[in-house]
């Protein structure tokens, strides 16, 4: 017997690859096209190989968006097991992809008449985006409906808190995003700058002088949002930095009431701008 709701997510968002295998997800991969060779996010690179092409490379690696052709494809697959289809999309602020999706959408009404299909911008990006894609597979394997899995996700996309510190500014000036001489001022003072996700759009929030001070100020940030008792869901984001991270994990562990913590490489779809070196916290509370 089919389940009711299939969950369809691109590869921005950093869901572990144990859940994705225990639920059953669809995970479309993002492009990252590196001297005019197209990988496919998580299938012909991994995270650490991008990282790594990064930091030697001349000229940054883009990405792109899937065509809508393989997310059908996507919807296709899916709904040979379910009966209803949620496509979670990264944030259309951020990327075409969620256009993509919606165009699949509507390419399906025609091949897939019998299958209803949902298709969510979900306003967040990186671990934000793995704990809505989380929650909305929790929902459907309890056998919720596809509108009440719906439901379930919308509520947590208003849950979910994306805090980074970047190593550098670099990335972020080379790839045009912001203007060279902010970034020359903020190499030559050693800023690593403060950005967050939130409401479907990239932000600079604050700055420190050095990684570990921005380490310290994203746990203030956690700490003065969240409190330290109530029960918190904890992602350790991470851009080819294995060992900070870990130590980054081992302070939440110890300072806050973790009912969910784990460590996740941050996206390089996101990274090619951000560059090697990245910590995040994604985070919320019941």
């Amino acid at each position: 017997m089919p389940k009711r709701v299939a969950i369809v997510t691109d590869s921005t968002a950093c869901v572990p690859r144990e859940f994705v295998e225990k639920y059953d997800l669809r995970v479309v991969p993002i492009n990252v096209i590196f001297e005019d060779k197209v990988y496919r996010d998580g299938v012909d690179i991994t995270p650490d190989e991008v990282y790594s092409l990064l930091r030697g490379a001349k000229r940054l690696p883009t990405t792109s968006s899937p065509p809508p052709g393989v997310y059908l494809e996507t919807y296709r697959e899916a709904s040979k097991g379910a009966e209803g289809i949620l496509c979670i999309s990264v944030s259309s602020g951020l990327s075409s992809i969620y256009e993509s999706s919606w165009q699949a959408k509507e390419l399906a009404k025609e091949e897939l008449p019998g299958v209803a299909i949902e298709v969510i911008d979900c306003r967040t990006a990186a671990g934000g985006q793995a704990f809505v894609v989380m929650e909305a597979a929790r929902a459907a394997a309890s056998g919720l409906n596809l509108a009440e899995v719906t439901e379930v996700t919308r509520r947590m996309m208003a849950k979910v808190n994306v805090i980074v510190v970047l190593d550098t500014l670099y990335y972020l000036a080379k790839g045009g995003r912001i203007p060279k001489a902010i970034a020359w001022a903020g190499s030559f003072f050693d800023i690593k700058p403060l950005i967050e996700v939130a409401k479907g759009e990239v932000g600079l929030f604050g700055r420190a002088r050095t990684k570990p001070r921005g380490v310290e100020r994203l746990l203030r940030i956690m700490r003065e949002r969240m409190g330290t008792e109530k029960p918190l869901h904890v992602i350790v984001m991470h851009a080819n930095a294995w060992q900070e991270a870990e130590k980054l994990q081992d302070r939440v562990a110890s300072e806050f009431n973790c009912v969910e913590l784990f460590t996740a490489e941050f996206t390089p779809v996101m990274g090619v701008h951000t560059g090697p070196g990245l910590l995040g916290l994604a985070f919320y509370t019941e």
